[in-house]
């Protein structure tokens, strides 16, 4: 039986958003960053995943969905920073836990999906598989595995059957399949301006013209949209809810707040993050665009969070949250606009200053 093996520096900080969290871990552990470690914010906002996804679906529960970024950030933020990255996919446990286990021998933790519901010690009832999670040792013996979780602030002892269940889910949005990205890092990084007016540009294009489905398939469910137009089919539909019996009405206030500010997303659906990433992108290139683009996500932030708070005001009837909360919505459209715009304006401004 092999003897536990944990790699001891594995440097881990809390954050706001499980991928972000984890790639600003990672960087750390491998020495990349432009002015010392990056803060997570500066991770998300190179990612380039800012998007926007919105379902409702009597078939979900809770039944509605809406997310802030794209499917790819754990595909497309360490490509666009110069590692290789293959992304691995099994129905067999076996071969699943062999990819873990070969990376920590080879002394590198392992970034995976694991559904939270099945991570015992987030002591969670809601099923979401995408959740990211960093393995950095295990121990046949007492079969444990060690994990990092932005969620928690110290590493975590999960059974190996447990984090069997958790990498072989079939829950919401899609199955875990074992997921293992495997990322062969880069020695150094590229150019911060080129590399953040790539990511800008590919968050702008994200918003204005869906290309591919988010994180959430919306051709085969009830109804939703993506991008700017989710915006805008949100802000249309929320008053509709008004209609609703007072407990139903209650569950779509509660589930609005939670995704916007509570289901990892760093606060105001990930556009605090990218505020924060924003700011310190100019801060390091001295953009004015870009310091104009933090201020942008800033607002959009806020307006989100305002959203949220609205809908959960408990010594306030139902019906009126949510005219509150629709009349709060109803800004979005335009603000999500105008971060586009920025968005555009600092990846053509960066990308002069890279040349």
């Amino acid at each position: 039986m092999r003897r536990p093996t944990v790699i001891e520096d594995y440097p881990h900080r809390m954050g706001g958003h499980c991928g972000s969290g984890a790639m600003r871990d990672l960087l750390h552990w491998h020495g990349l960053g432009w002015d010392g470690p990056p803060d997570e914010g500066l991770v998300f906002a190179l990612g380039g995943a800012l998007g926007l996804s919105y379902l409702r679906s009597n078939d979900l529960v809770p039944p509605l969905y809406l997310v802030g970024r794209g499917a790819d950030f754990e595909i497309d933020l360490p490509r666009r920073l110069g590692a290789q990255v293959q992304i691995l996919t099994t129905d067999d446990p076996e071969e699943g836990w062999s990819w873990i286990r070969d990376e920590i021998d080879a002394g590198r933790p392992s970034l995976v999906w694991g559904d939270i519901a099945e991570l015992p010690y987030l002591r969670v009832q809601l099923q979401m598989s995408r959740h990211d999670i960093v393995i950095i040792g295990y121990d046949e013996a007492e079969e444990i595995a060690y994990v990092v979780d932005n969620d928690r602030a110290e590493v975590q002892q999960v059974s190996l059957e447990a984090l069997a269940r958790a990498r072989s889910s079939t829950s919401f949005p899609q199955p875990t399949r074992h997921c293992t990205y495997r990322i062969a890092w880069s020695n150094e990084l590229p150019d911060l301006a080129q590399v953040a007016a790539e990511a800008f540009r590919q968050s702008a294009a994200s918003m204005r013209h869906p290309s591919q489905p988010g994180i959430v398939d919306l051709t085969a469910q009830a109804a939703g949209d993506e991008g700017l137009a989710a915006a805008s089919q949100l802000a249309a539909d929320i008053p509709t809810w008004t209609d609703l019996p007072v407990d139903q009405l209650e569950i779509f206030l509660f589930s609005l707040s939670a995704f916007i500010e509570k289901a990892g997303t760093g606060g105001g659906l990930f556009r605090r993050l990218l505020a924060d990433g924003c700011a310190d992108i100019a801060r390091l290139t001295g953009d004015p665009a870009t310091a104009d683009l933090a201020v942008a996500a800033d607002r959009c932030a806020q307006a989100w969070t305002d959203t949220a708070r609205a809908g959960v005001q408990r010594d306030i009837d139902a019906h009126a949250r949510a005219e509150t909360v629709a009349m709060s919505a109803g800004r979005m459209p335009e603000l999500e606009l105008n971060l586009v715009e920025s968005l555009e304006s600092a990846s053509s401004s960066l990308s002069a200053i890279a040349r």
